[in-house]
């Protein structure tokens, strides 16, 4: 029994040193106490030169990108990030290379800096030149330029948690009808991107509240154009209501890894989903702090928002007003209510 455990110790040890490769490279090269910055290459099967990267005294942990010195970038609008120092080097390994690295100045957040340097890679792997996978390593950084500001010691608040959860828990629905193709599905949540409404086809929107039992059928809507339909052919409001309790119910990280299950056999769109809870602000390493709010659903409506359905227009407001926020009622709002089928063959139409 004690060999049985011990041999299920170890394989536990491995499993959890293959999830995260950058945070094992990382490890080892602090190990090793060596002076300056000395770099590992990631993965000899990717087609391209990718380091983590390591700098001692500073304590520096860093990624970087080896790519032909033809190549011009531009790494100025970057020069004043708050966590992160972004530099281009001579790669002493290539002669004619330059490396564009980019190192963490927080150790505290070096987890997190982890998970998106591994969702990067995982994103330009697969480019068809270097060029492509500077111009994509640049791009990205201009995302995180922001990032780090939602990366708090207490993690998510109440309300994002819970808000981030009604999304997914659309985006699940959303995958299931199979109305698109996975990447498709997760291009349409722009939510996590902070946009105007949290799902977005070109022809129809749908924008997700979701609310506890302390006042389930009252919804804020942050904005006169979130629910104004007047450039779209069909704008759905969907939702859920939730109890949220200590034991009863299902975490955000239980969603998390839920749609990370049904997502499991398509890499790109896997990888997609990865980056979005990123840009909503949740991050891997922060799921304990997640694990003790629990939700179960009690109520799911879908409406669609048209005629005379109680809400606010942007062309109704009076010079001079803007950034609106008010709340509707949605007992008031039944005679908008519509089967979740009619919904989805809705979007299907647009497709």
């Amino acid at each position: 029994m004690l060999m049985t455990k011990r041999i299920l110790r170890t394989k536990m040890t491995m499993l959890m040193k293959t999830t995260n490769r950058m945070l094992d490279l990382w490890a080892e090269m602090e190990a090793q106490n060596q002076m300056g910055t000395i770099k590992k290459l990631y993965d000899s099967s990717i087609p391209y030169h990718i380091f983590a990267t390591f700098t001692s005294g500073d304590r520096y942990y860093g990624i970087a990108f080896s790519y032909d010195k033809s190549i011009k970038v531009d790494t100025t609008t970057f020069d004043n990030l708050k966590e992160m120092n972004v530099a281009l080097y001579d790669d002493p390994s290539y002669v004619d290379c330059k490396l564009l690295v980019i190192n963490l100045l927080s150790p505290s957040h070096r987890d997190t800096f982890s998970s998106l340097c591994i969702n990067l890679i995982n994103a330009v792997k697969d480019m068809t030149s270097e060029k492509e996978l500077v111009k994509a390593v640049v791009n990205q950084l201009e995302k995180w330029r922001n990032l780090f500001d939602k990366t708090k010691a207490e993690g998510m608040s109440t309300d994002q948690q819970q808000g981030l959860y009604g999304e997914l828990q659309f985006l699940q629905k959303f995958l299931s009808k199979k109305i698109t193709a996975p990447g498709t599905a997760l291009d349409y949540w722009v939510g996590a991107d902070a946009a105007l409404r949290d799902f977005q086809g070109k022809e129809w929107a749908v924008e997700a509240k979701t609310t506890c039992t302390n006042n389930p059928q009252k919804v804020t809507i942050n904005g006169e154009r979130q629910l104004d339909e007047t450039l779209l052919s069909d704008l759905f409001l969907y939702h859920c209501s939730v109890e949220v309790s200590k034991f009863n119910g299902e975490t955000l990280p239980g969603k998390v890894d839920r749609l990370r299950t049904i997502l499991r056999d398509d890499i790109p769109a896997l990888s997609m989903f990865n980056e979005k809870i990123l840009q909503a602000g949740y991050f891997d390493e922060q799921a304990e702090l997640y694990a003790s709010r629990c939700y179960k659903i009690r109520d799911e409506h879908y409406y669609h928002i048209k005629n005379d359905f109680p809400r606010i227009r942007e062309e109704e407001l009076r010079d001079g007003v803007s950034d609106v926020k008010y709340a509707i009622i949605l007992a008031m709002c039944s005679d908008y209510c519509i089967p979740e089928n009619k919904l989805f063959n809705t979007i299907k139409s647009h497709e």
